[in-house]
């Protein structure tokens, strides 16, 4: 609590505001159905006891204490080798937790594991003693370990110096890895450790020369799963992994799957989903955990500030964030700052530098950004200094969320809520790994999600964690994948009917082969020998349309790079750029070269893209009919470009707006959609005039809400509202997926409609402001400009719809 006191002096509070708390008893995220609380428990109350809506003037709005939990030894494993527990014993390990224990067994067994338990609860044991211990007894075995963030890997791979017995001799084949270093790890090293990206690029294509390790593969590690392998690069993954346990068992091996994740609804369901196996579940976690005091903090309304249509404006989440972070600093509290992007960790570090420097500069040089995007060289020197402790404080993408097993941390601070309460506990799983007290601060943005959740904080904590979503069948990704396999090696009946999902896939071939990428023959399915293998040309993780590389014009310096799909709206021309602290601006994008050139610049100035969409209904795949409403869920095609960027001051003021001249990009996705009734509308006391304004608001608020039934975050799902949809003939609210085929998120919004648009209208409704704000209605990807908005409108179609549900009964689907 002390820290919380220090943080509330900081800000000019009271710091006897720490004191007034509610304590929950709870240990962290709770039970596996997903679904969070409609309200906060008897008793939950604001620090003052007062409403959630609260003064407007103090920003800490709840404070929850979580008490400390003792661990739960047990004795080795007998079959655990001398050296492995005298290796052990050396770091402090003299037992393992329970549920190391009992994974380890099951693991030894063969059995396929998935281990689902909290945040530094040692998870890594669980698959090191078995996996180093099967290496101790076969000499010729081999094992491989998958993460998805080289960081994580090499942290990984870092913890076996001194444990890994002779010969097994791990080490790391990523895109770090020096090409004349490659051929001696796949000639000599017996437990690899790689990525997705490595093992679709280089092992699987050229498995011809990894046939020794293959045939010797006797464990597949999969790491951290539950926060990354989801959506369509969990789709990905899931289709290597079937790839890669085909090509096995091709050679005459079937490893054993050890999968590791923090807590996660139903692991072991989506484990069998991501590797095609039936998976054994760990979930009662046996380690110790130090207490945790977590405070929810919302920026107060700025009262000389108004901003886009004037909207009231809360101080920004990432100055609050800044000064937090450097207050902490100044405090000697190893601390770590989340943002949601890489432009948010540059900036967070450069105001926290600037504000440490006024008071002690000797310590200045203590804080720095990390994040995705840096030189090799770069992010290796910012671990060691992050683990070394001569950084005191970071801010972070979430690039530290996973790997780089970082002790000793004090406080974690978080700008806004990180997407999915899985990944809120990741996070705040880096304070309070040794004995002490840890503070957690969740920060809130202008958002709907936010302010939902810091006034209704038992909606996270104690709430259970959510499912995660992906979907192997998705042709989008099945397409390319089949081609891939089929280039590896053949594909035959058994193959499609018993791996990659029966006659989604046999549908998906025969398009492959009437567009000539695949020949079909009686055996099956060949890729044809062009001297071109498909793996290079597929891109697991992006948006599909690959890269664009960041480069300096003046002197040719490659700074970073940017997904394809997203360099329309953040590296157009004229955009502002930020690399380790360094301002550019944008001089040219060139899409099809796939480079975007930048000069040198520090504007007072920021940009923002303004885009337009449309969405065309293909097919309706469900539907039901709620009296005045109807609900469907189908096919969309998704048409949207980015047209202008506006330059805004740091106060929010638009400086001028800039058309762009930008194709047009077009998505094959998922929707889910409703429409509503004229007559209705009207008795609800919305006119013609009132109806764009808030159906769009009720849009804006529904994409805002939708991250807390399903992971994902609102940049991965868009949506449109219009008073007469060329197609519907209604007034509609469309939310869709934004990636091809649909990654199951509009999907999941219609299985959750009701408790979905029941938390929009909450959020919407206890949000302090009178007409609307990024709080609530106004949405920072509006390609409208927020314009028109209409707050109270919202509601009033929330309630009509809310209503119709509750009475409704499906009326068709196919």
């Amino acid at each position: 609590m002390e820290l919380l006191r220090r943080v509330l002096a900081g800000s000019g509070l009271d710091p006897a505001r720490a004191d007034a708390t509610w304590t929950s008893g709870l240990s962290g995220p709770a039970g596996s159905s997903g679904r969070p609380g409609p309200a906060d428990p008897p008793g939950f109350r604001g620090v003052d006891g007062d409403d959630p809506a609260g003064a407007v003037d103090d920003p800490l709005r709840h404070v929850v204490r979580i008490p400390a939990r003792p661990g739960r030894q047990v004795d080795w494993p007998g079959w655990t080798p001398e050296p492995l527990r005298t290796a052990w014993a050396a770091r402090g390990v003299t037992r393992p937790w329970s549920h190391q224990a009992h994974g380890a067994e099951l693991v030894h067994s063969g059995a396929d594991v998935v281990v689902a338990t909290g945040t530094a609860s040692g998870k890594s044991l669980v698959y090191q003693l078995p996996v180093l211990a099967g290496l101790a007894e076969d000499p010729r075995a081999t094992a491989l370990y998958l993460a998805p963030t080289k960081a994580l890997a090499a942290d990984q791979l870092r913890s076996l110096d001194g444990l890994a017995p002779d010969g097994v001799r791990p080490a790391a084949f990523d895109g770090d890895t020096p090409m004349d270093q490659r051929d001696w790890v796949r000639r000599h090293c017996r437990w690899v450790f790689s990525n997705p990206d490595m093992l679709h690029r280089s092992l699987l294509p050229r498995h011809g020369r990894w046939t020794t390790f293959l045939r010797r593969l006797r464990y597949v590690v999969v790491d951290e799963w539950c926060h990354t392998y989801r959506g369509v690069f969990g789709s990905h993954v899931a289709l290597l992994l079937r790839r890669l346990l085909r090509l096995a068992a091709r050679y005459g091996a079937r490893p054993t799957i050890v999968l590791a994740s923090a807590t996660v609804a139903r692991p072991e369901e989506f484990a069998s989903r991501l590797t095609g196996r039936d998976v054994v579940a760990v979930t009662e976690d046996g380690s110790p955990h130090a207490g945790r005091t977590v405070a929810f903090w919302e920026p107060p309304l700025l009262a000389e500030i108004t901003g886009e249509n004037g909207a009231p404006v809360r101080r920004s989440a990432g100055a609050e964030v800044s000064r937090m972070l450097a207050d902490l600093v100044l405090e000697d509290a190893r601390t770590l700052a989340f943002v949601r992007s890489r432009r948010a960790a540059e900036l967070t570090a450069l105001g926290a530098q600037r504000q440490v420097a006024e008071i002690a500069p000797e310590l200045a040089a203590r804080v720095a950004a990390y994040r995705g995007g840096y030189l090799p060289e770069e992010r290796r020197a910012l671990e060691a200094d992050l683990m070394s402790g001569k950084l005191i404080g970071v801010a972070t993408t979430n690039a530290l969320e996973l790997g780089v097993d970082i002790s000793g941390l004090d406080a974690v601070v978080q700008a806004g809520f990180p997407g999915t309460r899985a990944s809120f506990w990741q996070q705040a799983g880096r304070a309070g790994r040794a004995a002490d007290e840890a503070l957690v601060v969740l920060v809130a943005r202008d958002d709907p999600l936010d302010t939902y959740l810091v006034h209704h904080p038992s909606s996270l904590v104690g709430a259970p964690v959510e499912s995660c979503v992906l979907n192997p069948v998705n042709p989008y990704v099945l397409a390319p994948q089949l081609a891939c396999a089929a280039a590896e090696m053949p594909l035959t009946t058994v193959d499609v009917e018993e791996t990659f999902g029966g006659a989604p896939a046999v549908e998906v071939l025969d398009a492959l082969v009437e567009e000539g990428v695949l020949r079909r023959r009686p055996h099956g399915w060949f890729w044809p020998d062009t001297g071109d293998a498909p793996a290079a040309h597929v891109d697991i993780r992006g948006s599909g349309l690959g890269q664009v590389a960041v480069v300096e014009a003046a002197t040719g310096r490659m700074l970073g790079t940017v997904d394809g799909g997203s360099a329309p709206g953040t590296i157009h021309s004229g955009a502002v750029y930020l690399h380790r602290g360094d301002s550019f601006v944008v001089d040219e994008l060139d899409l099809d070269d796939g480079v975007a050139l930048v000069h040198a610049e520090a504007p007072d100035w920021r940009t923002e893209a303004q885009s337009v969409s449309d969405v065309a209904v293909l097919e309706v795949l469900e539907h039901r009919r709620c009296g005045p409403v109807q609900v469907c869920f189908g096919a969309t095609t998704v048409t949207s470009q980015v047209v202008a960027y506006r330059r805004r001051t740091p106060d929010g003021t638009v400086l001028d707006q800039t058309a762009l001249d930008l194709p047009p990009q077009s998505l094959d996705t998922r929707s889910v959609w409703y429409t509503i009734d004229p007559d209705a509308l009207a008795d609800a006391g919305i006119d013609e005039a009132r109806l764009p304004g808030a159906l769009h608001a009720a849009e804006h608020a529904a994409i805002g809400l939708l991250p807390l039934f399903a992971i994902c975050d609102r940049w991965d799902i868009g949506g449109l509202s219009t008073a007469l949809h060329p197609d519907t003939g209604l007034p509609t609210v469309f939310v869709h997926d934004g990636h091809p085929g649909g990654a199951g998120l509009a999907e999941r919004g219609h299985e959750v409609l009701g408790r979905w648009l029941a938390a929009t209208r909450a959020a919407v409704r206890d949000c302090e402001c009178r007409t609307g704000c990024p709080s609530c209605v106004q949405s920072p990807k509006c390609g409208n400009g927020n314009n028109p908005l209409d707050k109270s409108g919202a509601v009033q179609v929330l309630d009509l719809v809310l209503a119709a549900l509750e009475g409704g009964t499906p009326t068709g689907s196919r």
